[in-house]
This record gives structure tokens, C-alpha cells and sequence, in this order.
């Protein structure tokens, strides 16, 4: 039988070959800064390592804001995971210092670079910035770091002193640039048009941190790598700075399924890292998130029921096996006849279609919604793909 979703890739239109697009996970540095989020060095090194062995390319924590972190940094760095480790600071000499003190490779720096930040926080000149930049830069390189700049607030900056800074910084040597949208303000296509503009003048590899205030994070995440981006910055969960940013589940399945990257993710590990963070934060992800909420995979309307009960990918474009989630059916007043003989069988009982029919109108007479949630087990999918 030809795969369920050949015809909806044929609109995605695939690239013979794919480009990998890489994802930095700042579970540590944008994710701490998450109102009531306050992890535990114990917490950060589990949680550095179950990201790597995950698969993140990188890892972000920020020395800068504690002693505590700072320790967290240095820890994590020395148990030589295959992620690399990226020393998050300010666009300050000092601030690079601190990632040379933790026995940093990676640091990255922050500057905004708009006009409201730096009139309203910065209090400097535009000339003052674009020094502080080139400084910081020419800073870690002198010391043998690699180093991302982020030109913070890039998106609501005048684009000429966006175009000169991301030149600046790449003459003075900056081995990535971060593109933010720090406040969620670009459509998609704003996202697309931003990263063009700069991925025009300069020839270093390009991050996207988008945040999602409006809801449009990991669509703007994508639209920057449809115009050359090869790195989305993603939370757990998307927990960040006010409601944060890319989830890193959403975003690894679009990439291994819906972008074909060849990226080497355990996908089975979603879930427990979802868990993870719930246990560390008591933030619970709501019932309909995808790919990790309570609801991802459950079904319920009578017609749902009927079809994923001889093939689930009739309802499902993954497997949640394969994203550490397990499939529910819900039986209450919309479940059909299919699914009234599933629950007779399972309750034992003897199932002809005139009591199937019955079940199901005694279902819908109660009016009490749902009333009975029940696993499909992994023995049953397996029975059920059999038979077909």
C-alpha cells in the first residue's frame, strides 16, 4: 500500500537533497527566564544531558546570571558531550571573560539594536553600538572562542544599521548571527523578507530565535529556514520569556518528517523530556499541544473512531509510538456502532451490529460527554495492521 502521505508530500515539494538544519536548545538560558522557572544545577546537568542524547546540536546557558549558573556552565561543559555548549552573555568583554573563565569553546553575545532599545535601554548611540559589537566580536576571536552575535530586536530595527552591523561583525570574524524576532511581531513572510536581507550580505551560517506572541513562532522559525537559515533556537515546550519560543518537539518532527532534514533525533525521548520539565516546573502542557499534550492522540468522534480502528494513519501522520506518546480512543455520546463493538469486545460481551447499534444510541442517550478513555495497545495496532 502506497505510503498515506505521498500525496501531501508531493505539495511540500521536497529537494532531492534536503539541507540539514541544525537546532539549538536553550532550555537553560531562554528557558530559566520563564516566569516561576528555577532549575537546580542537579536539574540543569540531567537536562543538558538527556538534550544531547536526544540530539541538539547545541546547548545554551548563560554563566552570566548567577554563580550558580556559572558552576552549572563549567559542569556541563566538562562531562564532553557531543552538543556544543554555547556560553550566552552580553555584547561586553566582561561578559566573554566569565565564558572564558567556564573553559568555553562556543560563547554567544546579545546586542539590541533597535532604536527603542538602544535609546530606552542601552542609552547609546548607534555609532556606541556598532563599536560594542565589532569589540565583542574581535574579543572572543583574540581569545580563541567561537562566537554568535544576536542582533537583538533585528526585526523592528532600521534595516541599512542591521545590514552594517551584520557586516561589521563578519569582518571582525563572528562565526554565526543570530536573527531575532524578539518581541513575535513578523508574519511569516516578514521572517522570510528579514533573513533574506541579511543573508544577502553576508556569507555566515544564520540562526532564527523567534518568539511566539502572537502565536506564530514555528511558522516564522520555518519561514526563516526557507530563506537560509540552518539553525532554530527551540525550549522544551517552548517555556521561555513571556510565553517563549519554538517548541523543541514540534520542531524536531517537522524537520525529520515534514523537511526530510537529516538530522539524527530519538524522537521516542519527546515525551519524557515533555515530563521532565513538568516534574522540574509544575508547567503542565496543555491537553491539545502537539505531539506531547494528553490529546495528541486521542480520538473520539464516531466516524475517527471507526477509521483508526482498521488503520490509524487514516487520523494520524505519525505514529505516537514513534514520539513516546501512546493513542487513546474515547468512548462517550459520539462514539458509532464500530466503536460500541470494539467496547462490547472489550468488555466481554457478545457484538452483532443490532446491539453495536444499540450500545451506541444507550451512549448518546445519556448525554454525560465522555465516559470511558482507553489505551489502543501497541498488540492491537500491530493485529489490526495485520489483518489489513
Amino acid at each position: 500500500m502506497r505510503d498515506p502521505n505521498y500525496y501531501a508530500d508531493m505539495y511540500n515539494a521536497y529537494d532531492k537533497e534536503p539541507k540539514k538544519i541544525k537546532v539549538l536548545d536553550s532550555t537553560l538560558r531562554e528557558g530559566e527566564q520563564h516566569p516561576g522557572v528555577s532549575f537546580t544545577n542537579k536539574q540543569r546537568i540531567q537536562i543538558a544531558w538527556m538534550l544531547d542524547y536526544f540530539g541538539v546540536d547545541q546547548i545554551e546557558i548563560s554563566p552570566i546570571v548567577s554563580a550558580a549558573h556559572k558552576e552549572a556552565t563549567k559542569t556541563i561543559i566538562k562531562q564532553g558531550l557531543r552538543a556544543d555548549i554555547v556560553s550566552h552573555g552580553r555584547a561586553l568583554k566582561e561578559d566573554v571573560d566569565v565564558s572564558i573563565d567556564c573553559g568555553a569553546t562556543w560563547c554567544a553575545a546579545y546586542l539590541g539594536i533597535s532604536d527603542i532599545h538602544l535609546r530606552d535601554k542601552l542609552r547609546i548611540s548607534r555609532q556606541e553600538a556598532l563599536d560594542r559589537a565589532i569589540d565583542t566580536v574581535e574579543h572572543a576571536k583574540k581569545h580563541g572562542l567561537k562566537i554568535r552575535f544576536t542582533v537583538e530586536d533585528g526585526s523592528r530595527a532600521d534595516p541599512e544599521f542591521l545590514v552594517s552591523v551584520c557586516k561589521a561583525i563578519e569582518g571582525a570574524g563572528v562565526d554565526r548571527i543570530s536573527l531575532p524576532d524578539t518581541v513575535g511581531i513578523l508574519r511569516p513572510i516578514g521572517m522570510y523578507n528579514f533573513v533574506k536581507k541579511v543573508r544577502s550580505i553576508v556569507s555566515v551560517p544564520l540562526d532564527a530565535h523567534v518568539h511566539n506572541d502572537i502565536g506564530f513562532a514555528v511558522a516564522n522559525a520555518f519561514a526563516a529556514c526557507e530563506a537560509g537559515v540552518d539553525q532554530i533556537h527551540t525550549t522544551i515546550d517552548g517555556i521561555g520569556e513571556r510565553i517563549g519560543i519554538p517548541p523543541l518537539a514540534e520542531v524536531a518532527v517537522a524537520l525529520t518528517y515534514l523537511y526530510k532534514s537529516p538530522n539524527d533525533f530519538r524522537l521516542d525521548m519527546l515525551l519524557d523530556l515533555s515530563r521532565l520539565i513538568e516534574d522540574y516546573t509544575t508547567i503542565q502542557p496543555y491537553d491539545s499541544k502537539p505531539i506531547v499534550g494528553s490529546s495528541a492522540y486521542k480520538h473520539k468522534a464516531g466516524t475517527h473512531l471507526a477509521a483508526i480502528l482498521r488503520n490509524p494513519a487514516a487520523y494520524e501522520p505519525i505514529p505516537p509510538r514513534a514520539v513516546g506518546n501512546k493513542r487513546r480512543i474515547v468512548f462517550g455520546e459520539l462514539a458509532g456502532k464500530t466503536g460500541a463493538a470494539y467496547l462490547m469486545s472489550l468488555l466481554g460481551l457478545e457484538k452483532d451490529e443490532e446491539g453495536a447499534k444499540a450500545v451506541a444510541a444507550g451512549l448518546k442517550g445519556l448525554r454525560m460527554g465522555d465516559l470511558i478513555e482507553i489505551p489502543l495497545e501497541d498488540r492491537l495496532e500491530k493485529k489490526i495492521t495485520e489483518k489489513d
